[in-house]
Protein backbone atom coordinates (compact mmCIF):
# COMPACT_ATOMS: atom_id res chain seq x y z
CA UNK A 1 0.00 0.00 0.00
CA UNK A 2 1.12 3.55 -0.70
CA UNK A 3 1.34 5.94 2.26
CA UNK A 4 2.37 9.59 2.45
CA UNK A 5 4.09 10.80 5.63
CA UNK A 6 4.19 14.56 6.26
CA UNK A 7 6.07 16.59 8.87
CA UNK A 8 6.60 20.32 9.22
CA UNK A 9 9.77 21.01 11.25
CA UNK A 10 9.18 24.79 11.23
CA UNK A 11 6.56 27.26 10.01
CA UNK A 12 6.24 27.38 6.22
CA UNK A 13 8.38 24.25 5.83
CA UNK A 14 6.96 20.85 4.96
CA UNK A 15 8.71 17.55 4.35
CA UNK A 16 6.96 14.66 2.64
CA UNK A 17 7.88 10.99 2.30
CA UNK A 18 6.14 8.53 0.00
CA UNK A 19 6.26 5.01 1.41
CA UNK A 20 5.28 1.61 0.15
CA UNK A 21 4.33 -0.61 3.10
CA UNK A 22 2.86 -4.11 3.43
CA UNK A 23 -0.82 -4.55 4.25
CA UNK A 24 -1.57 -4.33 7.98
CA UNK A 25 1.15 -1.78 8.78
CA UNK A 26 0.66 0.67 11.63
CA UNK A 27 1.44 4.37 11.99
CA UNK A 28 4.48 3.53 14.14
CA UNK A 29 5.85 1.22 11.43
CA UNK A 30 5.38 3.94 8.80
CA UNK A 31 7.33 6.42 10.94
CA UNK A 32 10.16 3.93 11.51
CA UNK A 33 10.45 2.91 7.86
CA UNK A 34 10.49 6.53 6.61
CA UNK A 35 13.79 7.39 8.33
CA UNK A 36 12.30 10.58 9.77
CA UNK A 37 13.63 9.73 13.23
CA UNK A 38 17.19 9.91 11.88
CA UNK A 39 16.57 13.24 10.13
CA UNK A 40 14.76 14.77 13.13
CA UNK A 41 16.10 13.21 16.36
CA UNK A 42 13.88 15.46 18.51
CA UNK A 43 10.92 13.32 17.39
CA UNK A 44 12.57 10.19 18.75
CA UNK A 45 13.09 11.82 22.15
CA UNK A 46 9.41 12.67 22.60
CA UNK A 47 6.25 10.76 21.75
CA UNK A 48 4.94 12.60 18.68
CA UNK A 49 1.30 13.49 18.15
CA UNK A 50 0.09 11.92 14.91
CA UNK A 51 -2.97 12.01 12.73
CA UNK A 52 -4.35 10.58 9.53
CA UNK A 53 -5.84 13.14 7.15
CA UNK A 54 -6.10 15.74 9.94
CA UNK A 55 -7.72 13.47 12.53
CA UNK A 56 -5.75 12.66 15.64
CA UNK A 57 -4.88 8.98 16.00
CA UNK A 58 -2.57 6.62 17.90
CA UNK A 59 0.69 5.01 16.82
CA UNK A 60 -1.05 1.60 16.85
CA UNK A 61 -3.63 2.60 14.22
CA UNK A 62 -3.69 0.33 11.16
CA UNK A 63 -3.15 2.12 7.86
CA UNK A 64 -5.12 1.85 4.65
CA UNK A 65 -3.96 2.44 1.10
CA UNK A 66 -3.52 6.14 0.18
CA UNK A 67 -3.51 7.33 3.84
CA UNK A 68 -1.70 10.54 4.71
CA UNK A 69 0.09 10.28 8.07
CA UNK A 70 0.80 13.66 9.67
CA UNK A 71 3.19 14.30 12.55
CA UNK A 72 2.23 17.38 14.54
CA UNK A 73 4.52 19.86 16.29
CA UNK A 74 3.52 21.05 19.77
CA UNK A 75 2.20 24.60 20.03
CA UNK A 76 4.74 27.15 21.21
CA UNK A 77 2.12 29.65 22.37
CA UNK A 78 -1.41 29.09 23.58
CA UNK A 79 -3.75 30.50 20.86
CA UNK A 80 -5.84 32.34 23.46
CA UNK A 81 -2.78 34.08 24.87
CA UNK A 82 -1.56 34.99 21.37
CA UNK A 83 -4.94 36.52 20.49
CA UNK A 84 -5.03 38.47 23.75
CA UNK A 85 -1.55 39.89 23.09
CA UNK A 86 -2.43 40.76 19.48
CA UNK A 87 -5.59 42.53 20.61
CA UNK A 88 -3.77 44.55 23.27
CA UNK A 89 -1.11 45.70 20.82
CA UNK A 90 -3.63 46.65 18.11
CA UNK A 91 -5.89 48.53 20.44
CA UNK A 92 -9.64 48.48 20.78
CA UNK A 93 -10.41 50.88 17.94
CA UNK A 94 -8.50 48.94 15.28
CA UNK A 95 -9.98 45.47 15.70
CA UNK A 96 -13.29 43.65 15.72
CA UNK A 97 -16.44 45.69 15.16
CA UNK A 98 -14.49 48.94 15.34
CA UNK A 99 -12.02 48.20 12.56
CA UNK A 100 -14.02 49.83 9.74
CA UNK A 101 -16.00 52.89 10.69
CA UNK A 102 -18.10 54.83 8.22
CA UNK A 103 -17.77 58.59 8.26
CA UNK A 104 -20.34 60.04 10.65
CA UNK A 105 -21.37 56.67 12.09
CA UNK A 106 -21.70 55.93 15.80
CA UNK A 107 -19.10 53.73 17.49
CA UNK A 108 -19.83 50.04 17.15
CA UNK A 109 -22.18 50.36 14.14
Amino acid sequence: MNIVLVYSPAPRQAREWTLELPLGSTVAQAIESSGILLAFPELAASRPLVGIWGRKTSLKQLLQDQDRVEIYRPLRVDPKVARRERFSSQGVKKSGLFARKRAGAKAGY
